[in-house]
């Protein structure tokens, strides 16, 4: 009877255990959306309204924020600066993953000699403080006239963001079967063909997981796209600094365009989710 009870007690233990961690998992999840939620309610305040200390849950409701963020109240209109941000964070990701996967291919499933140190000169490119290349980087593209480009932005996020891109992308094409690849070569395929119609489809959740995060990177950008940028290339983070003014801090509008502008980060993360899982989970297991 008591061996019985002791086995009961065993079981109920996971559950009390797994509920805790679910508890745990569902306070988590509110404190980091609260923030995003509170910035969501505040834009839709007047500036009165959402200046007030401390701030009223009650207070009226309004889309004039927005109104004012799209331009519809004679305003400048945010279009260009998001059409900038699309085109250079969408060619600068496809660009490195076009880069980056036969440079992993090279270091992961032919790997050349001393790989290790590649990888790591490949990573210690990003340990330079952004700040410190700014200058030289202004002064080439003044030079070869590309300030005010959006394409100098694009070739200037591929080559930021392909360091992390090869060493992600590493780690996800090491977990490919050889067999599969030297079966295709034995076919007669070429490293193209392997690379887009074998690589490529196995290790498609970890390249995935890596053009989201070069993406993000690359759509969250100012301080190169604030110093060499003007009204032609000027991108969303730039616009959205224009509601910082010597006026003071427009706080309602500020959140209704960080609202607009993290939309698509947010429906690229959501719709790409169980890719980004299963990627950034990829060789976890072995």
């Amino acid at each position: 009877m008591s061996g019985n009870a002791t086995a009961l007690r065993g079981l109920r233990r996971p559950g009390w255990k797994g509920a805790g961690l679910g508890l745990v998992a569902w306070l988590a999840g509110i404190v980091f959306v609260l923030p995003i939620a509170w910035m969501a309610l505040t834009s839709f305040h007047s500036e009165a309204d959402a200046a007030t200390n401390p701030p009223s849950l009650t207070a009226s409701l309004t889309f004039d924020s927005y109104r004012e963020f799209f331009g519809l109240d004679g305003g400048a209109s945010p279009w260009p600066g998001l059409i900038n941000s699309t085109t250079a964070s969408v060619a600068s990701t496809v660009l490195t993953l076009l880069l980056a996967l036969p440079a992993a291919y090279a270091l992961s499933v032919r790997p050349v000699k001393k790989w290790t140190d590649v990888l790591f000169f490949f990573l210690s490119t990003k340990m330079l403080p952004a700040v410190a290349g700014l200058l030289p980087i202004y002064l080439f593209a003044k030079n070869a006239g590309l300030l005010d480009n959006i394409w100098a932005l694009v070739v200037l996020y591929t080559a930021m963001n392909l360091p992390i891109a090869v060493w992600m992308m590493q780690s996800f094409l090491s977990e490919v079967p050889v067999a599969i690849i030297e079966a295709a070569q034995i076919d007669g395929a070429r490293l193209p063909t392997v690379l887009g119609r074998v690589v490529a489809p196995i290790a498609l959740p970890g390249i995935a997981a890596t053009a989201l995060i070069c993406f993000i990177f690359s759509w969250n950008e100012l301080l190169f796209a604030r110093v060499l940028t003007g009204v032609v290339a000027e991108t969303a983070p730039v616009f959205l600094t224009g509601f910082i003014t010597s006026q003071g801090l427009f706080l309602a509008k500020v959140c209704a365009a960080s609202l607009v502008i993290s939309l698509p980060v947010l429906a690229a993360g959501f719709a790409a989710q169980d890719k980004l899982v299963q990627g950034l989970s990829l060789g976890a297991v072995k």
